[in-house]
């Protein structure tokens, strides 16, 4: 299994926190999104390395900026 990276496990936390606050189930998230269930579990498990297109289309449906989709740049490592 593929070590996840710490970046993505922190974006799929902050998707899937924005998801709950505005009161989605993840399977009614996902196909406002147009993603499959399956897939957007493995974006907020940070399993995924998620194309920009689908980040926009997960702002949209939560009405927020993409920027706001990130967590702090404070808190990421990136190698």
């Amino acid at each position: 299994m593929r070590k996840k990276h710490p970046a993505l496990i922190k974006l799929g936390k902050r998707i899937r926190d924005l998801r709950k606050a505005k009161g989605f189930s993840q399977e009614d998230f996902a196909y406002e999104v147009g993603l499959d269930r399956t897939y957007m579990g493995s974006v907020e498990r940070g399993e995924r390395n998620i194309a920009a297109i689908n980040l926009i289309r997960i702002a949209k449906t939560l009405k927020v900026d993409v920027g706001k989709l990130f967590p702090s740049i404070k808190t990421l490592v990136v190698d």
